[in-house]
């Protein structure tokens, strides 16, 4: 299991990124969060096999119909996530 912390940039608030992200998360069997940041960013915890990883960033990178992702900075951490994926109150 790994876990992976991501900060994604561009246009991904109010563009339904989080409901993207939970569905995607959600499909691949990911444990975590997501949540939007001040400053127009969104924040993702998600922890998982890495394959079903792998293919999670690739949907962060790629996004929902009309976000716009410019950045996707991952960290890689040890800690596990939330039993279950869910959206977060805005930080």
């Amino acid at each position: 299991m790994k876990t992976l912390h991501a900060i994604v940039s561009g246009r991904v608030q109010g563009v339904g990124f989080r409901f993207f992200v939970e569905n995607r998360a959600s499909s691949l069997g990911l444990k975590g969060w997501v949540r939007n940041l001040r400053g127009g960013k969104v924040e993702v915890l998600a922890t998982g096999e890495e394959v079903p990883l792998n293919q999670f960033v690739a949907s962060l990178r790629e996004g929902p119909t009309f976000s716009r992702v410019d950045e996707v900075d991952i960290d890689w951490e040890s800690s596990p996530s939330d039993e279950v994926f869910h959206i977060r109150p805005t930080d």
